[in-house]
């Protein structure tokens, strides 16, 4: 059995693990997580290395790992990138943050009952009143939205008073992707397409040269230039890419495996070299979560 402070370091420990790419955590890093001192970390790091729970790598880059028995510890799935179960909040998804587990209190009318969530994380940016959605899940594609109304910030768990629990509709991509389609040329400045994301209120847009798509550019890649001091190059400088297409006839849950998979949050939708819309995350989203 843990302590309260070896679950509270280990839990650290995970939460900085899975945005590192593999790379050992320092001990320091932890210290400043969890607000112990460090002595305690080196003390607490021995005591779950002799559980088998944690592994120490040494070198100048050295630090810590969990073992896969810390994850069955602490009742972690260890998944890769692909199983990611996102959290979003007004639509935009959270950055180094996922869902490890969903347990459902009771479910006597669907989309009425309470969610014990289990975070990788810093759930600290997840506040009691709001409104989030979580999902779609990798197996079977579940979309959830509900208000957090309790937090426990020593085992990552958040409590959620759910809303709407749906799967994703047998539709196709283009039956809910944007279809009044704004694109961007190739030539026009940084400041030109701050304008163009602002008078449209859009966070993207494909880049067309010679009546090619070329590549897409995000409302984050126009922050970039500008905060760069970039805001004088071409869209085509500072476009991300590449470019995702895929068919019409393409179902939602094969988009969201290609997004996963590519870790890209827009798809262009082409038949015949001809563009016919763009589907994002978002349109998925408000697809599972919205009620007919």
């Amino acid at each position: 059995m843990l302590t309260p402070v070896q679950k509270e370091i280990l839990q650290a420990l995970i939460n900085l693990y899975q945005t590192s790419n593999g790379n050992s955590i320092k001990g320091e890093d932890i210290a400043n997580i969890v607000r112990r001192n460090p002595g305690t970390i080196r003390n607490q790091m021995q005591s779950l290395r002799n559980l088998n729970l944690v592994k120490g790598v040494p070198g100048p880059r050295g630090g810590y790992k969990p073992t896969i028995e810390a994850y069955h510890t602490l009742n972690i799935s260890v998944a890769d990138n692909e199983s990611k179960v996102p959290i979003s909040i007004k639509g935009n998804e959270l950055k180094d943050i996922s869902v490890a587990r969903i347990e459902f209190a009771s479910i006597p009318h669907p989309g009425e009952c309470e969610a014990v969530v289990k975070v990788l994380g810093n759930i600290k940016g997840l506040n009691i009143g709001d409104n989030i959605v979580i999902g779609p899940t990798p197996v079977n594609k579940l979309g959830i939205s509900g208000v957090i109304v309790g937090r426990d910030d020593m085992d990552n768990i958040v409590l959620l008073d759910t809303k709407t629990i749906r799967s994703i509709p047998k539709k196709t991509v283009i039956e809910v992707a944007s279809l009044n389609i704004i694109s961007i040329n190739h030539d026009q400045s940084t400041r030109d397409v701050a304008k163009v994301f602002s008078d449209e209120s859009i966070e993207g847009a494909p880049v067309f040269e010679n009546d090619n798509i070329i590549g897409i550019i995000t409302v984050n890649d126009v922050v970039k230039a500008i905060a760069n001091s970039k805001e004088d190059l071409s869209a085509k400088d500072i476009m991300s890419g590449p470019v995702i297409k895929v068919k019409s006839e393409v179902m939602i849950s094969e988009a969201i495996d290609i997004m996963h998979s590519n870790n890209f949050g827009r798809l262009v939708v082409m038949d015949d070299n001809k563009l016919k819309g763009i589907i994002t995350r978002t349109d998925i989203i408000d697809t599972i979560t919205t009620l007919d």
